[in-house]
């Protein structure tokens, strides 16, 4: 049998708690895993099992202490010791990712009762091996061998069976919607409904009644009643995507509906139960959000119990002709036609490009390739990229390539600032660490103009 190793951790001050626990497991051999204490989070967590001590008095610390936990160990099993908690607290705790709990005081057998249940449910669901992660990806249109992409790829069976929100961000066209179906169709609920709703495309106004529906007569416009997203999504999972467009006053009726599984229609008394799976998604990066004021921390750590971060496709370019190649097949399947070749010139120029828009973006470029081609190979002239440079077999000079990369750096990060300060000049340059007239004098260069940034408040990934 595989030892698993498991680490005690102390939330709060209650040292005792953890101590106790800790001498506990250590005191019983025949539990056959390796115990270690591992107080505060200090040094790397990389173990299977957690033995968590949490007091009502650190509750919102032990939240957010599961929820990195989660992210840096999606595999890892949780199980809670609780001081004078609550029925609704520890409900809170089961809510955001941990396995089992015991409540303090307890013979020391039940600690170890829970234990090896959450050790048992670990040997019995082992991780796939890499090859095997690949398949099940392809399987749902998820391409790539690059480390980057199956890292994220190994996590995801852990993640389907488990029941817990999941926090999927990663940049426009990385695949986040992609990922998010795979989770589904790949966890106890696949038989169930898969909503999906782009919460920037829902009027402020109408968000509430979209997701929790409403009776008829609610507001001017409901001339009839509705039954609601988070309805039509019951038993499955109701994926938002662009979750950093929610407004504030949403925000709390969703934290409020993650937390309690309950929701009210619009203009309705009666309170609906629900039995659904929130999986968020955003290309924003909504830590800095929450730092900002702009969204709720408290919904950010319900959202955030499990996590994937999608990397760029310039971040896993081993993966694009792969990529290119399974578009090819698909676009030409559509058509009924036979399917082109890519020529090595046209891979080395879809490996130059540096793919803003992603896996999206190439598949754009592929299906546009692919119907202009009358021949048997895609060349490199039948791939339209913007800014195309001349393609030859040469590659261009160091100092060319620094300077183009510096030029596209400033220009990134200058706009980012401008957005982050709302257009304000002189905020900008302070958090620059530039006097002001050098930084205007940046911004000539690239020709940007503040005013487009003055009044937004959206953040950049």
């Amino acid at each position: 049998m595989e030892t698993l190793t498991c680490g005690v951790v102390e939330v709060g001050e209650h040292e005792a708690l953890a101590r106790h626990a800790y001498d506990v497991l250590c005191a019983q051999a025949t539990l056959g895993i390796n115990v270690f204490w591992q107080p505060q989070l200090a040094g790397p967590m990389l173990c299977d099992l957690v033995v968590l001590t949490v007091e009502s008095e650190a509750l919102a610390l032990a939240m957010m202490t599961i929820a990195q936990l989660r992210s840096a160990m999606p595999a890892c099993n949780i199980v809670a010791v609780c001081a004078d908690l609550g029925s609704e607290q520890i409900a809170a705790l089961l809510g955001v990712g941990v396995f089992d709990f015991v409540s303090s005081p307890y013979p020391d057998t039940e600690l170890c009762t829970r234990v090896q249940r959450a050790a048992g449910f670990l040997l019995a669901h082992p991780s796939l091996d890499e090859s095997a992660v690949i398949n099940v990806a392809r399987a749902h249109q998820l391409i790539g061998s690059s480390a980057s992409f199956v890292k994220q790829l190994s996590a995801l069976p852990i993640v389907a069976n488990c029941d817990a929100s999941v926090l999927i961000l990663g940049e426009t066209g990385t695949g986040k919607e992609v990922f998010a179906r795979a989770v589904h169709y790949l966890s106890p609920r696949a038989s169930r409904p898969l909503v999906a709703v782009n919460c920037g495309a829902i009027p402020t106004e109408l968000m509430e009644s979209e997701l929790f529906g409403c009776t008829r007569g609610a507001y001017t416009s409901a001339h009839a009643a509705r039954s609601g997203l988070v309805r039509e999504a019951e038993g499955g999972t109701l994926l938002l995507d662009e979750i950093d467009s929610l407004p504030l006053g949403a925000q709390t009726k969703l934290l409020r509906f993650l937390q309690e599984k309950e929701y009210r229609p619009v203009g309705s008394c009666t309170t609906c139960r629900a039995d659904v799976r929130v999986i968020a998604a955003s290309n924003h990066q909504i830590a800095t959000m929450v730092e900002r004021g702009v969204f709720r921390s408290d919904l950010y750590f319900r959202l955030n119990v499990l996590n994937l971060t999608l990397p760029a496709l310039r971040e896993r370019r081993d993966d694009i002709p792969e990529l290119a190649r399974h578009f090819i097949e698909n676009d030409c399947h559509q058509r009924h036609r036979a399917m082109p070749s890519l020529t090595v010139r046209a891979l080395r120029k879809l490996a130059s490009y540096d793919w803003p828009g992603n896996v999206r973006e190439l598949h754009n470029v592929i299906e546009r390739a692919v119907l202009f081609c009358q021949g048997a190979f895609i060349g490199a002239d039948d791939l339209q990229l913007p800014c195309d440079r001349p393609d030859d077999d040469n590659v261009e000079s160091f100092r060319v390539a620094k300077a183009r990369m510096v030029e596209a750096f400033e220009k990134t990060y200058i706009e980012r600032l401008l957005i982050l300060n709302a257009g304000n000049i002189t905020h900008a340059a302070l958090d620059a660490k530039k006097n002001r007239r050098a930084f205007f004098a940046l911004m000539r260069k690239h020709d940007i103009a503040p005013e487009r940034f003055r009044g937004r408040s959206e953040i950049l990934p």
